[in-house]
Protein backbone atom coordinates (compact mmCIF):
# COMPACT_ATOMS: atom_id res chain seq x y z
CA UNK A 1 0.00 0.00 0.00
CA UNK A 2 1.08 3.47 -0.99
CA UNK A 3 -0.84 6.90 -0.67
CA UNK A 4 -1.47 6.69 -4.68
CA UNK A 5 -3.46 3.51 -3.48
CA UNK A 6 -5.83 6.15 -1.24
CA UNK A 7 -8.59 6.63 -2.97
CA UNK A 8 -11.38 5.98 -0.39
CA UNK A 9 -11.26 6.71 3.16
CA UNK A 10 -14.03 6.16 5.93
CA UNK A 11 -14.17 8.69 8.74
CA UNK A 12 -16.30 7.30 11.84
CA UNK A 13 -17.60 9.50 13.98
CA UNK A 14 -19.41 12.54 12.88
CA UNK A 15 -18.87 15.14 15.66
CA UNK A 16 -16.52 17.87 15.79
CA UNK A 17 -13.63 16.08 15.38
CA UNK A 18 -14.78 13.91 12.39
CA UNK A 19 -16.68 16.61 10.76
CA UNK A 20 -13.37 18.77 10.62
CA UNK A 21 -11.63 15.10 9.47
CA UNK A 22 -13.88 14.89 6.76
CA UNK A 23 -14.26 18.06 5.49
CA UNK A 24 -10.13 18.01 5.66
CA UNK A 25 -9.77 15.00 3.58
CA UNK A 26 -12.77 15.76 0.68
CA UNK A 27 -11.12 19.14 -0.09
CA UNK A 28 -7.27 17.42 -0.43
CA UNK A 29 -9.33 15.04 -3.10
CA UNK A 30 -10.32 12.15 -1.29
CA UNK A 31 -13.64 10.21 -1.66
CA UNK A 32 -15.26 10.21 2.00
CA UNK A 33 -17.23 7.49 3.34
CA UNK A 34 -18.91 9.42 6.71
CA UNK A 35 -20.64 7.12 9.30
CA UNK A 36 -22.12 7.45 13.05
CA UNK A 37 -23.78 5.03 15.36
CA UNK A 38 -26.58 8.23 14.98
CA UNK A 39 -27.33 8.32 11.16
CA UNK A 40 -28.89 11.71 12.12
CA UNK A 41 -25.67 13.18 13.16
CA UNK A 42 -24.38 12.42 9.24
CA UNK A 43 -27.07 14.99 7.92
CA UNK A 44 -26.32 17.41 10.81
CA UNK A 45 -22.21 16.98 10.10
CA UNK A 46 -22.73 17.49 6.19
CA UNK A 47 -24.49 20.65 6.94
CA UNK A 48 -22.66 21.93 8.87
CA UNK A 49 -19.64 21.19 6.49
CA UNK A 50 -21.61 22.60 3.79
CA UNK A 51 -21.96 25.63 5.58
CA UNK A 52 -17.98 26.30 6.60
CA UNK A 53 -17.02 25.70 3.36
CA UNK A 54 -19.56 28.36 2.09
CA UNK A 55 -18.00 30.88 4.40
CA UNK A 56 -14.71 29.89 2.76
CA UNK A 57 -16.02 31.03 -0.76
CA UNK A 58 -17.30 34.07 0.91
CA UNK A 59 -13.99 35.41 2.15
CA UNK A 60 -11.80 34.51 -1.23
CA UNK A 61 -10.29 31.29 0.48
CA UNK A 62 -11.85 28.79 -2.50
CA UNK A 63 -14.03 28.86 -5.20
CA UNK A 64 -18.00 28.36 -5.66
CA UNK A 65 -16.55 24.90 -7.64
CA UNK A 66 -14.19 23.98 -5.45
CA UNK A 67 -17.01 24.17 -2.32
CA UNK A 68 -19.50 22.17 -4.54
CA UNK A 69 -16.45 19.57 -5.69
CA UNK A 70 -16.17 19.16 -2.27
CA UNK A 71 -19.02 18.70 -0.50
CA UNK A 72 -19.90 16.11 -3.44
CA UNK A 73 -17.11 13.79 -2.24
CA UNK A 74 -18.52 13.03 1.38
CA UNK A 75 -20.91 10.32 1.57
CA UNK A 76 -23.13 10.06 4.35
CA UNK A 77 -22.88 6.07 5.02
CA UNK A 78 -25.99 4.25 7.10
CA UNK A 79 -24.91 0.74 7.09
CA UNK A 80 -21.33 0.46 8.58
CA UNK A 81 -20.48 -2.77 6.55
CA UNK A 82 -20.51 -0.51 3.03
CA UNK A 83 -17.51 0.71 4.71
CA UNK A 84 -14.94 -0.67 2.43
CA UNK A 85 -12.03 1.47 1.84
CA UNK A 86 -8.20 2.27 1.71
CA UNK A 87 -7.67 3.64 4.59
CA UNK A 88 -10.08 3.98 8.02
CA UNK A 89 -9.80 6.97 10.53
CA UNK A 90 -11.89 6.56 14.11
CA UNK A 91 -13.10 10.07 15.30
CA UNK A 92 -15.41 8.13 18.35
CA UNK A 93 -15.95 8.76 22.08
CA UNK A 94 -12.63 8.07 24.23
CA UNK A 95 -14.18 4.60 25.30
CA UNK A 96 -11.42 1.71 24.64
CA UNK A 97 -14.07 -1.09 24.18
CA UNK A 98 -16.21 0.91 21.48
CA UNK A 99 -12.51 2.09 19.88
CA UNK A 100 -11.29 -1.69 19.78
CA UNK A 101 -14.92 -3.05 18.88
CA UNK A 102 -14.57 -0.33 15.90
CA UNK A 103 -11.83 -1.79 14.35
CA UNK A 104 -12.37 -5.26 14.67
CA UNK A 105 -15.23 -4.97 12.74
CA UNK A 106 -13.90 -2.72 10.27
CA UNK A 107 -10.81 -5.67 9.87
CA UNK A 108 -13.66 -8.22 9.30
CA UNK A 109 -14.72 -6.26 6.01
CA UNK A 110 -11.69 -4.79 4.78
CA UNK A 111 -8.43 -5.88 3.58
CA UNK A 112 -4.89 -6.44 4.99
CA UNK A 113 -3.99 -3.69 2.75
CA UNK A 114 -6.51 -1.05 4.72
CA UNK A 115 -4.78 1.03 7.25
CA UNK A 116 -6.37 1.81 10.64
CA UNK A 117 -6.25 5.06 12.32
CA UNK A 118 -7.53 6.24 15.41
CA UNK A 119 -7.97 10.10 16.29
CA UNK A 120 -7.74 9.03 20.19
CA UNK A 121 -5.83 12.03 22.38
CA UNK A 122 -5.47 10.36 25.42
CA UNK A 123 -5.96 6.30 24.95
CA UNK A 124 -3.27 3.68 24.45
CA UNK A 125 -2.56 2.77 20.85
CA UNK A 126 -1.33 -0.40 21.54
CA UNK A 127 -4.14 -1.69 23.72
CA UNK A 128 -6.63 -0.53 21.01
CA UNK A 129 -4.31 -2.30 18.68
CA UNK A 130 -4.54 -5.78 21.09
CA UNK A 131 -7.92 -6.73 19.45
CA UNK A 132 -6.84 -6.50 16.19
CA UNK A 133 -5.41 -9.31 13.94
CA UNK A 134 -3.08 -7.49 12.09
CA UNK A 135 -1.99 -4.60 14.49
CA UNK A 136 0.93 -3.95 12.43
CA UNK A 137 -1.37 -1.41 9.91
CA UNK A 138 -3.34 0.32 13.07
CA UNK A 139 -2.18 3.73 14.36
CA UNK A 140 -2.72 6.58 16.03
CA UNK A 141 -3.20 9.95 13.40
CA UNK A 142 -4.19 12.87 16.60
CA UNK A 143 -5.52 15.59 14.57
CA UNK A 144 -6.41 19.25 16.56
CA UNK A 145 -9.52 21.14 16.55
CA UNK A 146 -10.15 22.59 13.85
CA UNK A 147 -8.50 20.08 12.22
CA UNK A 148 -9.11 22.27 8.96
CA UNK A 149 -6.59 24.34 10.28
CA UNK A 150 -4.43 23.70 12.30
CA UNK A 151 -1.25 21.70 10.55
CA UNK A 152 0.14 19.62 13.61
CA UNK A 153 -0.88 15.78 13.02
CA UNK A 154 1.09 13.34 15.70
CA UNK A 155 1.77 9.57 14.43
CA UNK A 156 1.36 7.60 17.22
CA UNK A 157 3.25 4.13 16.97
CA UNK A 158 1.78 1.35 18.72
CA UNK A 159 4.25 -1.64 20.22
CA UNK A 160 3.11 -3.71 16.80
CA UNK A 161 2.99 -0.46 14.34
CA UNK A 162 4.78 -1.44 10.94
CA UNK A 163 7.33 0.67 9.51
CA UNK A 164 5.37 0.60 6.41
CA UNK A 165 2.56 1.93 7.92
CA UNK A 166 4.72 4.66 9.51
CA UNK A 167 5.97 6.01 6.16
CA UNK A 168 2.91 5.77 4.59
CA UNK A 169 1.54 7.98 7.14
CA UNK A 170 4.18 10.39 6.64
CA UNK A 171 3.45 10.72 2.63
CA UNK A 172 -0.14 10.68 3.96
CA UNK A 173 -0.01 13.76 6.23
CA UNK A 174 2.55 15.88 3.37
CA UNK A 175 -0.58 15.24 1.25
CA UNK A 176 -3.37 16.72 3.36
CA UNK A 177 -1.02 19.38 3.80
CA UNK A 178 -0.24 18.57 7.94
CA UNK A 179 3.31 18.94 9.20
CA UNK A 180 3.43 15.64 11.07
CA UNK A 181 5.82 14.16 14.26
CA UNK A 182 6.09 11.09 15.53
CA UNK A 183 5.14 9.87 18.92
CA UNK A 184 5.65 6.82 20.92
CA UNK A 185 2.92 5.64 22.58
CA UNK A 186 2.05 7.15 25.41
CA UNK A 187 -0.38 9.04 27.55
CA UNK A 188 -1.50 12.22 26.10
CA UNK A 189 1.37 11.52 23.65
CA UNK A 190 3.10 15.03 23.07
CA UNK A 191 0.82 17.66 22.38
CA UNK A 192 -1.89 16.94 25.23
CA UNK A 193 1.29 15.89 27.50
CA UNK A 194 2.36 19.27 27.30
CA UNK A 195 -0.91 21.20 27.21
CA UNK A 196 -2.47 19.35 29.93
CA UNK A 197 -0.98 21.79 32.27
CA UNK A 198 -2.09 25.12 30.73
CA UNK A 199 -5.17 23.99 31.21
CA UNK A 200 -4.94 22.12 35.19
CA UNK A 201 -3.31 24.68 36.60
CA UNK A 202 -5.40 27.70 35.21
CA UNK A 203 -8.21 25.78 36.43
CA UNK A 204 -6.99 25.67 39.94
CA UNK A 205 -5.87 29.07 39.92
CA UNK A 206 -9.44 29.85 39.06
CA UNK A 207 -10.51 27.66 41.53
CA UNK A 208 -8.26 29.23 44.64
CA UNK A 209 -9.65 32.70 43.60
CA UNK A 210 -6.25 34.09 42.49
CA UNK A 211 -7.91 35.47 40.05
CA UNK A 212 -11.00 34.93 37.49
CA UNK A 213 -10.78 32.92 34.31
CA UNK A 214 -11.15 35.99 32.44
CA UNK A 215 -8.15 37.57 33.81
CA UNK A 216 -6.52 34.77 33.21
CA UNK A 217 -7.14 34.61 29.26
CA UNK A 218 -6.67 38.48 28.70
CA UNK A 219 -3.50 37.81 30.41
CA UNK A 220 -2.25 34.78 28.21
CA UNK A 221 -2.96 36.14 25.22
CA UNK A 222 -1.16 39.47 26.27
CA UNK A 223 1.64 36.98 26.28
CA UNK A 224 1.27 35.21 22.96
CA UNK A 225 -0.78 32.82 22.85
CA UNK A 226 -4.01 32.80 20.34
CA UNK A 227 -6.27 32.00 22.70
CA UNK A 228 -6.64 31.67 26.65
CA UNK A 229 -7.57 28.18 28.46
CA UNK A 230 -11.06 29.34 29.23
CA UNK A 231 -11.76 30.15 25.47
CA UNK A 232 -9.84 27.13 24.20
CA UNK A 233 -11.61 24.73 26.48
CA UNK A 234 -14.89 26.07 25.73
CA UNK A 235 -13.99 25.40 21.84
CA UNK A 236 -12.53 21.82 22.67
CA UNK A 237 -15.54 21.41 24.56
CA UNK A 238 -14.96 21.13 28.58
CA UNK A 239 -16.63 17.59 28.12
CA UNK A 240 -14.14 16.80 26.11
CA UNK A 241 -11.05 18.36 27.52
CA UNK A 242 -11.84 16.64 31.42
CA UNK A 243 -12.56 13.81 29.68
CA UNK A 244 -8.76 13.44 28.16
CA UNK A 245 -7.60 14.95 31.57
CA UNK A 246 -9.46 12.17 33.15
CA UNK A 247 -8.15 9.28 31.53
CA UNK A 248 -4.61 10.83 31.41
CA UNK A 249 -4.65 11.12 35.53
CA UNK A 250 -5.52 7.51 35.79
CA UNK A 251 -2.71 6.52 32.99
CA UNK A 252 -0.16 7.90 35.12
CA UNK A 253 -1.48 6.31 37.90
CA UNK A 254 -3.22 9.16 39.60
CA UNK A 255 -0.29 11.31 39.18
CA UNK A 256 -1.69 14.75 41.22
CA UNK A 257 -0.13 16.86 38.27
CA UNK A 258 -2.99 15.36 36.16
CA UNK A 259 -6.21 15.48 38.64
CA UNK A 260 -9.15 16.74 37.28
CA UNK A 261 -10.78 20.01 38.62
CA UNK A 262 -13.94 20.25 39.96
CA UNK A 263 -15.20 23.00 38.21
CA UNK A 264 -14.83 21.70 34.50
CA UNK A 265 -17.32 18.74 36.64
CA UNK A 266 -19.74 21.26 37.59
CA UNK A 267 -19.55 22.57 34.40
CA UNK A 268 -20.26 19.22 32.81
CA UNK A 269 -23.42 18.14 35.31
CA UNK A 270 -24.69 21.58 34.30
CA UNK A 271 -24.44 20.89 31.00
CA UNK A 272 -22.76 23.81 30.15
CA UNK A 273 -20.02 21.98 27.83
CA UNK A 274 -18.68 25.03 25.75
CA UNK A 275 -19.72 26.53 22.19
CA UNK A 276 -21.53 23.76 21.24
CA UNK A 277 -24.16 23.97 23.35
CA UNK A 278 -23.98 27.61 23.87
CA UNK A 279 -22.49 28.28 27.42
CA UNK A 280 -19.22 27.16 29.04
CA UNK A 281 -17.08 29.44 30.76
CA UNK A 282 -18.24 32.26 28.64
CA UNK A 283 -21.91 32.52 26.73
CA UNK A 284 -22.33 32.10 23.02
Amino acid sequence: MTTENIKTIAVIGAGTMGQGIAQLLASSGYAVMLYDVQPELTKTAIASIRKNLETNVERGRITSEQKDISINRIEAVGDFRTLQVDLAIEAVIEKLDIKQKIFSELEKINGQDCILLSNTSSLSITQIASALKHPGRFAGLHFFNPATAMKLVEIVIGVATDSTTIKLLKDFSFRISKSCVIAKDSPGFIVNRIARHFYTESLRIAEDNVTNFQTIDALMKSSGFKMGPFELMDLIGIDINYSVTEAMFNAFHQEPKFRPNRLQQQKIEAGYLGRKSGKGFYEY
